[in-house]
C-alpha cells in the first residue's frame, strides 16, 4: 500500500500571493511542488503524490482541502513563500494537531533546514489556525520557503540548484 502525499502548489491563478523581487509566490509554489513529486516519484518506492493545482489556476482553501480529504491523502503539505520583511524558512502545523502531526512536522522541519545553504535562518516549527491545516483529515503542515521580498532570500529564490535542494529537504 502506498503513502499517499497531497502536495499544495499555495496561491494560483488570480491569487499571486507575495511578490517581490521580480518573483510571484504562485509560480515559485508550483515549481518547488513539482520538484518534490519528481523526487518522490523517481528516487522512492510506495508512494503515491498529486498536487492540488499543476498549472496557474485558482482554488480556495476549502477546496485544496477538500481534494487531499476525498483522494484520502495519508499527509498533505502546503508550500509558501513568505513576505513581510523577515528572513528564513518556518513550518506550520494546526494549533490542535495530532502527535503524528507533530513527528512529521519534526522530521520535515529538520530535514529541510539541513538540506539548504547553511546561513539561512531557521524560523522555527510553529502553530498556527490555517484554513488548509484545519480542514484536511489527515497530518498536515504548510511550509513557508524564505521571503520573496528580501533581496538575500529573493537571491536564492531565483538558484535553480538551492530549488532543487529545498525540495529534496
Amino acid at each position: 500500500m502506498a503513502i499517499k502525499i497531497m502536495l499544495d502548489p499555495g496561491h494560483g491563478g488570480k491569487d499571486p500571493g507575495a511578490v517581490g523581487n521580480g518573483l510571484q509566490e504562485k509560480v515559485l509554489t508550483l515549481d518547488i511542488a513539482k520538484r518534490i513529486k519528481r523526487i518522490l516519484e523517481t528516487e522512492y518506492t510506495g508512494v503515491e503524490v498529486r498536487l492540488t493545482r499543476e498549472s496557474d489556476i485558482y482554488l480556495d482553501l476549502s477546496e485544496r482541502a477538500k481534494l487531499a480529504n476525498t483522494w484520502g491523502a495519508d499527509l498533505f503539505l502546503s508550500i509558501h513563500i513568505n513576505a513581510g520583511g523577515g528572513t528564513g524558512w518556518e513550518s506550520y502545523r494546526y494549533t490542535a494537531a495530532s502527535a503524528k502531526t507533530v513527528a512529521y512536522q519534526d522530521t520535515i522541519h529538520n530535514a529541510v533546514i539541513q538540506a539548504i545553504d547553511s546561513g539561512i535562518k531557521d524560523r522555527g516549527k510553529k502553530a498556527a489556525n490555517f484554513a488548509v491545516l484545519r480542514e484536511t483529515k489527515m497530518p498536515a503542515l504548510l511550509t513557508e520557503n524564505l521571503f520573496i521580498d528580501n533581496a538575500k532570500d529573493a537571491a536564492k529564490l531565483k538558484d535553480q540548484a538551492f530549488l532543487e535542494k529545498l525540495a529534496r529537504g
